[in-house]
């Protein structure tokens, strides 16, 4: 069974800063420039932060399943909007493989079901075929498609 809990102050920190930083490697790794990067970057926080704690709309949560901390879930909506966004769900690399991340991912959506969400939207570089996979097994639809070849 999966359960979402708030994050302490601390921990919410020191996720954020992981998250941010690893959210940087991966705009690199899909070919954006360093300023490129670093403006989505800032973007985002400007946007999805108020200050270092979530948004109104934004919830970043810890993932539970039988008591033990998994893993960390970030839903997001514009207040008065039914539809929401997946921005984050990552599940601890030692746990993986046994469908933690399938029972997050449908957990999160009765959660926005139940706030009377109509669709449910994320983002997964191309590089993330694992997630692809699973995004794809749970019926969720490509929207676009951006490519791009390194020419250096």
């Amino acid at each position: 069974m999966i359960e979402f809990v708030e994050k302490s102050e601390a921990k919410l920190a020191t996720w954020l800063s992981t998250m941010w930083a690893d959210y940087h490697a991966d705009l690199l790794a899909a070919g954006m420039s360093e300023l490129e990067a670093n403006r989505n970057v800032e973007r985002n926080r400007a946007n999805l932060l108020d200050g270092e704690r979530p948004a109104a709309g934004q919830h970043i949560l810890d993932v539970v399943s039988d008591g033990a901390l998994v893993g960390t879930r970030w839903l997001g909506h514009q207040p008065g909007q039914n539809e929401w966004f997946i921005y984050d769900i990552v599940i601890d690399e030692e746990r993986r493989g046994i469908g933690l991340a399938r029972a997050t991912m449908l957990a999160a959506e009765e959660y926005v079901k139940s706030k009377s969400a109509t669709r449910l939207g994320l983002n997964v570089f191309g590089p993330n075929t694992v997630a692809r996979r699973l995004y794809g097994s749970l019926d969720y639809e490509v929207m676009s498609i951006s490519m791009y070849k390194d020419l250096t």
